[in-house]
């Protein structure tokens, strides 16, 4: 990573709403809104059943797209975006970027009750992460689902690791924007070893030196994966062995962050955290090469931010056009080269090294992974419906809060 705006993007607190936003009002906001909506079972399609393929046939192209994404989540040089002018070059078709989204609770809350209503929300895509938010836009039938005959880019390059996933099978509704992993962060100057497994946070060495997010979802999925359990397919009964796992661990822990676990890291007072992949490889270039990331041997959970176009989508066809401009090893090259996630396009990793010139992005394993990091990621639980939700979220407030 270059000077200038990359230590800018660096200091992001983009990461910090995805999922941080769930540990506090967030949750409340959500919950609230299902409550008030008579949702809290499973949710149903909302809305008359439609025929997508007649949809798709009938849809006309348009010269318009209106794209709703989170701050400094793509390529900008003095506000400007080159993937976007070269979409619009190839294409004709100009974009409304707008950086809107600041965590998916509020805005599932601002756009459910448009969508329950069958109006329009401005927007002909929206970038939402997986997890509940997004299970519920999918199962009240909230999102169109895609053409996949006009997604040729995807079905060629993308990396098989965001093919068919669990929260959305076959991408019938979705396509990934970027990926991030969720692992161990620590550094070696104060740990004095290697960091390799979870169970080294119980080592007694570390006590009052250990970070943990207050974020739900992560720290349930940290505990299973320390006892062994495939955080996807776990079970209530998993969900307090794991609860029991961390009490046993909470006397070493210094506290439960946001996003500033990664300050915490860099300063000292913490020397082993759970952490983003992408926060720790801005960190390496921000002044703290001395960081490390890493996979514990028992695994690490992947996170996915995707892209999808809501049902009343003013200019779906331009929608679809753009996700396959997205997937093609230039496009999300550029778009790589400024974002530092871990890209959904393999082969952009010789445009970043041999076009852009950037090794330091296209050499990094937490940008482009290796088959064995991607095989040793797992998936978050879905839930099936608010109750198994709210249960999960009960187990592991209670660490957080004790």
């Amino acid at each position: 990573m270059n000077a200038g705006p990359d230590l800018v993007r660096g200091l992001t607190s983009a990461r910090v709403s995805r999922r941080g936003f769930l540990a506090g009002g967030g949750a409340a906001a959500v919950a609230a809104l299902l409550a008030g909506c008579s949702i809290k079972g499973s949710a149903a399609s909302t809305g008359p059943a439609v025929d997508w393929t007649a949809f798709w046939k009938d849809a006309k192209a348009t010269k318009e797209l209106n794209f709703a994404n989170w701050p400094l989540y793509i390529d900008s040089d003095h506000g400007k975006s080159e993937s976007l002018a070269l979409f619009k070059e190839e294409t004709g078709i100009a974009v409304d970027y707008q950086a809107v989204i600041q965590d998916n609770a509020t805005f599932y809350a601002t756009v459910s009750p448009i969508l329950r209503a069958q109006g329009a929300t401005g927007y002909d895509i929206v970038v939402m992460t997986n997890g509940y938010e997004l299970t519920e836009m999918i199962k009240n039938g909230f999102v169109c689902e895609l053409d996949h005959t006009r997604l040729p880019n995807f079905a060629a390059n993308a990396s098989a690791s965001v093919k068919n996933p669990n929260y959305d099978p076959g991408n019938k509704h979705s396509v990934v924007w970027q990926t991030g992993f969720t692992g161990l962060a620590y550094n070696p100057k104060y740990t004095g070893r290697k960091i390799t497994s979870f169970q080294d946070l119980k080592d007694p060495a570390f006590k009052g030196r250990i970070g943990l997010m207050s974020d739900n979802t992560e720290l349930g999925s940290l505990a299973l994966l320390a006892l062994g359990i495939a955080p996807e397919t776990s079970t209530p009964a998993d969900w307090r062995k794991a609860q029991a796992w961390l009490r046993e661990l909470r006397p070493s822990v210094t506290g439960f962050y946001d996003q500033s676990y990664i300050n915490r890291l860099e300063n000292g007072d913490t020397w082993i955290t759970q952490a983003w992949s992408g926060d720790v490889f801005q960190a390496q270039q921000s002044g703290f090469p001395d960081l490390e990331f890493v996979t514990p041997e028992e695994g690490q959970m992947t996170w996915h931010d995707n892209m999808l176009i809501p049902k009343q989508a003013a200019n779906p066809v331009s929608a679809l056009a753009w996700m396959d401009f997205y997937y093609t090893p230039k496009i999300a090259g550029i778009v790589e080269d400024y974002v530092n996630y871990v890209c959904p396009v393999p082969a952009a990793e010789d445009y970043v090294r041999d076009e852009l010139d950037d090794k330091t992005v296209a050499d990094s394993p937490l940008v482009f992974p290796s088959a064995a990091v991607l095989d040793a990621s797992h998936e978050f639980r879905v839930f099936e419906n608010y109750d198994e939700y709210s249960e999960w979220n009960g187990i592991f407030n209670a660490v957080v809060q004790s």
